[in-house]
């Protein structure tokens, strides 16, 4: 991992599950957005501060936590625009991307 992690639960996640930080805060900086939301499932939330840390560290961005129950991708927080937020980071079980559901897979 190219970007620091400063807590040791963070680098427990990224050892037992693929979690491409990296990549997140990549996408964070290259967009650069001020503000994005992290939404993480209920086994996850015991790490949510340390992965909003994380995240606001290397970027600079304010990271809001989505504190609802989450299941799965589909469940998109919404009302989030009305804090600026940019984007929706969402940490979960299998890939998706939104634009490739709006297309309905077509590139």
């Amino acid at each position: 991992m190219k970007y620091k992690i400063e807590n040791d639960g963070l680098e427990y996640l990224t050892k037992k599950y693929d979690i491409d930080f990296d990549s997140i805060i990549d996408h964070i900086k290259d967009k650069k957005y001020d503000k994005v939301a992290i939404q993480v499932p209920d086994g996850f939330k015991l790490h949510s501060l340390d992965i909003a840390d994380m995240i606001s560290v290397n970027t600079g961005a304010e990271v809001y936590i989505w504190g609802g129950s989450t299941y799965g991708a589909c469940d998109i927080p919404t009302g989030l625009e009305k804090f600026g937020v940019k984007a929706i980071i969402q940490f979960g079980h299998a890939r998706f991307r939104a634009d490739e559901r709006r297309n309905n897979g077509n590139k």
